[in-house]
């Protein structure tokens, strides 16, 4: 292959497949990513047909059937060859619309193709028809799947188990699980937790826990929807008692609970009047950081119900929101913490700061390290770190330098972050000297540098066309135990391309290939 159609291949099939599999916020909506579709269609060289599986399967997950079944319409009139794979996500949208009908025409034409169905294919077909409630013909399909001589597997019949429980034929679905041990297939967790969510919704508590015991002999660990589903159980009976017992046997298994368990155990606890138990519950609450949109409803929840929260509570909240960008709703939350009294930490303050930095709020953060210093509470290097990168990012590098001599002074330790967060602002604003004189000074000192830390400094030395030397810096990061990301080698790739240093280009990007990091972008 020439070097000017490595040079096409690298800056518009990998640069727009990046724009896509890396930067996905960039697509904004639907429109978007048809738009994407379009332009790859009309490529010069047209991508492989996974990647267009890949954009087909993002339409799935954002619920947009209708436009993958009519991208992959379009795929099939231009010319392009189904794959299984994409044959698969028809059927899958076919089924999640309700058009089984159809789902079982693109199965005719898999066959037709000569393709061998797999596991994945019989299981979404299976799949539709139960979330259409047409559960008894799923089985039906399934005798005849199996009399053809096919295998199915766990996820295939976690499916029926599921579709059958949620018809509310426990028994059938008991019966299910004890014929497939028959069929060389293992149950899992999955499908006993499945029956036992059943049982206990129908307050056969005592079955669910005979079941709960067969999977612990069989040495199947349960998991945290086990035992929601057993505590919901004990709750709706009123054996509180136990439920909190099983809460007790999750974490001494170390099974974090979820904000589902905590909502259960809430709620009956409340009812009860047991106010403090429910304190108790709420105080565990700081597992919940991920969850934070659920997390708030049982926090509002407990308000309501005179449950008084404390700052761990709070600062779980804040955290939460302030990830999200809800920076706005965690600052309420600041205001009411103040109207009860309850004292806001360095945790508390530290999350809004960051929160406010990242949204482009810096004046409002610093007032926030001020209000810190007054309530007495300290700021620590994460506080710093965030104030430290708003101020190279607005392109104050040297107000950043006098930070971190002032937090020096104040006896506070700046990390590898912190200065990583200098050499990037200092190769930005082309005072590379001063970025690679920081570079050296953490070498010498010891510090244990991040692959982040190597990738901007090469990113810096390219900015200045100093190819021979972020290739060194490359080599060296390898020789010092650092592994090169597929963004370390994307940086220079892209470089050398731009400076017509073809060859360095080439040879990099094969050997990109050849670490399998070039489909990470």
């Amino acid at each position: 292959m020439s070097s000017s159609l490595w040079r096409f291949s690298f800056l518009s099939n990998l640069t727009v497949l990046r724009s896509y599999h890396s930067q996905p916020h960039s697509f904004h909506n639907v429109d978007d990513v048809v738009s994407f579709f379009n332009r790859l269609l009309q490529m010069h060289h047209t991508p492989p047909i996974f990647e267009f599986g890949k954009i087909l399967t993002s339409l799935v997950k954002t619920k947009h059937y209708s436009t993958a079944i009519s991208l992959s319409r379009q795929m099939e009139i231009t010319g392009i060859t189904p794959s299984l794979v994409t044959l698969n996500i028809l059927i899958n949208c076919h089924c999640y619309l309700g058009q089984t009908t159809s789902a079982f025409s693109v199965f005719a034409n898999i066959l037709k193709r000569g393709y061998h169905p797999d596991t994945f294919t019989f299981t979404t077909l299976i799949k539709g028809l139960c979330l259409h409630g047409n559960v008894h013909r799923a089985l039906q399909f399934h005798d005849v799947v199996l009399a053809q001589g096919f295998r199915l597997n766990q996820v295939s019949y976690g499916t029926l188990i599921n579709g059958l429980c949620k018809m509310g034929e426990t028994s059938a679905a008991l019966e299910l699980l004890r014929r497939i041990q028959g069929r060389g297939i293992k149950p899992n967790v999955v499908m006993y937790n499945t029956i036992i969510d059943s049982q206990c919704k129908d307050k056969l508590v005592s079955h669910a826990c005979n079941l709960y015991s067969e999977i612990i002999v069989k040495g199947i660990s349960p998991d945290v929807f086990t035992y929601n589903a057993l505590i919901y159980g004990f709750c709706i009976v009123g054996q509180l008692k136990q439920a909190i017992r099983l809460l007790d046997e999750m974490m001494k298994k170390n099974i974090d609970p979820n904000v589902y368990t905590f909502s259960i155990l809430v709620d009956a606890l409340c009812k009860e009047g047991n106010v403090r138990e429910a304190k108790s519950v709420l105080a565990m609450m700081m597992k919940l950081v991920n969850e934070v949109n659920k997390a708030q409803d049982v926090f509002n929840a407990m308000a309501r119900r005179g449950v008084t929260p404390n700052v761990r509570s709070y600062n779980i909240m804040i955290n939460g929101l302030c990830k999200i960008k809800m920076v706005d709703e965690a600052l309420n939350l600041l205001a009411e913490m103040d109207c009860k009294k309850i004292i806001p930490n360095t945790v508390t303050y530290s999350s809004l700061i960051d929160g406010l930095c990242k949204t482009g709020r810096a004046s409002h953060a610093w007032e926030l390290l001020e209000e810190m210093h007054v309530k007495g509470q300290p700021a620590n290097i994460f506080t710093y770190n965030s104030l430290l990168d708003a101020l190279c990012k607005s392109h104050h590098v040297d107000k950043a330098i006098a930070l971190i001599k002032k937090i020096k002074d104040q006896g506070i330790q700046p990390d590898v972050l912190t200065y990583t967060i200098l050499i990037d602002g200092l190769c930005k604003e082309g005072r590379l000297k001063d970025a690679q004189e920081v570079f050296l000074d953490l070498v010498i000192k010891g510090y244990h540098l991040t692959v982040y830390t190597y990738t901007v400094m090469i990113n810096g030395l390219c900015k200045e066309g100093l190819f021979d030397e972020a290739l060194a810096l490359l080599s060296k990061m390898e020789n010092e135990g650092c592994t090169p990301n597929a963004i370390t080698f994307e940086t220079i790739i892209h470089s050398l391309f731009e400076n017509g240093e073809n060859d360095k280009a080439e040879k990099l990007l094969r050997e990109m290939i050849d670490r399998g990091l070039l489909e990470k972008l």
